[in-house]
């Protein structure tokens, strides 16, 4: 059965700023001892197995090697509280990778899944700035790097779920603690644009 959700991401990793992990589509390591991210998807419009996930919203946060293809990543899911059950088993089945696109191309590196909670998302903007918070267990602020109007990007990503065109930002105000995973700080990776996907 096919699906399809479009929305906006918004990433945060806990590599300075821009993360190496990303820019060589995973041929470079981490700024630290490990790569651990957050990535937000907040959804607009979609539907999986014709059920309709307009207005929720999914984290997928990871703790991978400073070289993420060596695998055994950890990675837990937080749902937005306002999803209803069914919501969550379908949303659960996307970032599996069980129902293809995107996500499936993750599924093989990770090594220990821990689980989904559920809670609030709140996502609020200003201008370029995005404030992304999730319960009391991540918070941040993400400004998008402009020259002039236009975006910085990274182009031809093809490894990251929500490339291959990337939005440069920086992640300020840091403080991730979900699923056993945390970090916390200033001036770090951070990516955000529109998505689409399908499988």
């Amino acid at each position: 059965m096919s699906w399809n959700l479009e929305g906006t991401f918004y990433e945060n990793c806990s590599c300075d700023a821009i993360c190496p992990c990303t820019w060589s589509n995973m041929a470079h390591a981490a700024t630290n001892d490990d790569c651990r991210a957050a990535l937000l998807f907040e959804i607009d419009s979609g539907t999986v197995n014709d059920i309709d996930m307009a207005g929720t919203a999914c984290l997928m946060v990871i703790q991978t090697p400073a070289m993420m293809p060596e695998g055994n990543w950890t990675a837990g899911l937080v749902v937005s509280d306002n999803a209803s059950p069914e919501q969550t088993e379908a949303l659960g089945e996307v970032f599996s990778g069980a129902l293809g696109g995107p996500p499936a191309g993750l599924a093989p590196l990770i090594g220990n899944f821990v689980g989904v909670d559920h809670m609030p998302v709140e996502v609020t903007h200003s201008g370029t700035s995005h404030h992304v918070r999730i319960g009391d267990a991540v918070d941040y602020t993400t400004t998008k790097v402009m020259v002039e109007d236009d975006p910085v990007q990274l182009t031809n990503i093809v490894v990251h779920p929500a490339g291959p065109t990337l939005d440069v930002a920086q992640a300020d105000g840091v403080t991730v603690d979900v699923h056993g995973i945390s970090w916390s700080g200033d001036s770090l990776s951070s990516f955000t644009n529109r998505f689409a996907w399908a499988g």
